[in-house]
């Protein structure tokens, strides 16, 4: 665990990341020295903490946070199978976006099982068993940086619907939603941020034909989730439509 986890967790204080140097310098020092039995002082501070600040703490702090950049076929039940995997490990981030008729990649972060040794190694195993090509990128801060917020980018699959989804955070909801989305219509986007609200909120693109209309009203009234549509949305237009002409 990181500095800034350790203060948190054993003394729920927040510090800003200057302010945590001499208290990671002190580890540093006595895991070298090997002390013992003294009584060692350093002097923190958490005066210029902001919110920029925090948002950049929050996303570095937390160790137990592990992300994987997973190779999957693009073909029906692969993007269920692969969330299958990962169960019942607490999975913080899932990102996807349709690309092509072959492989899709897949961006997913979760926290391994703490009392389970190697956890981790293990899910990684079992992954690339099952036919799941993962590359770990917990440590590539290209990755965390910036890909992460980037991934799937542009496309232009066609008859694509956007809709946002919220329903109430807790320990195994996004497995309920993904498996309320037992759908006969192709997922063309997937995105998941578990941002430690009461709510957890997903964008997900749906392949709908024109004539399935009907049954996608439907399906959404009968899903039981609150949700808003966003294909008039521009910024879905700007940034996640590669447009040849064919309509969404």
């Amino acid at each position: 665990m990181s500095t800034h986890g350790d203060l948190h967790a054993f003394r729920r204080v927040v510090l800003e990341p200057a302010g945590a140097l001499a208290v990671a310098g002190m580890k540093k020092y006595v895991e070298e020295n090997e002390i013992k039995g003294q009584t060692l002082v350093a002097i923190t501070s958490g005066a210029n903490m902001d919110f920029d600040r925090l948002r950049f703490v929050s996303e570095r702090a937390d160790s137990s946070e592990r992300t994987l950049a997973v190779t999957i076929p693009e073909s029906p039940g692969s993007f269920r199978a692969l969330y299958s995997q990962i169960w019942p490990r607490n999975v913080t981030e899932f990102s996807y976006r349709y690309e092509s008729d072959g492989d899709a990649h897949v961006l997913i972060s979760f926290q391994p099982m703490m009392n389970v040794a190697n956890d981790f190694d293990g899910i990684v195993a079992s992954l690339e068993d099952n036919g799941f090509s993962c590359l770990d990128v917990s440590n590539n801060e290209l990755g965390k940086g910036h890909v992460r917020h980037m991934a799937g980018g542009r496309s232009s699959v066609p008859h694509e619907r956007l809709f946002r989804f919220e329903f109430p955070e807790s320990p195994g909801a996004l497995q309920r939603f993904l498996l309320s989305l037992d759908i006969v219509w192709n997922v063309s986007l997937f995105h998941y941020r578990n941002h430690g609200d009461d709510f957890g909120r997903v964008l997900v693109g749906i392949q709908v034909p024109d004539k399935g209309d009907r049954d996608l009203a439907r399906f959404l009234d009968t899903l039981g989730y609150r949700y808003e549509e966003e294909t008039g949305n521009p910024i879905y237009h700007l940034f996640l439509r590669a447009d040849t002409g064919e309509s969404a």
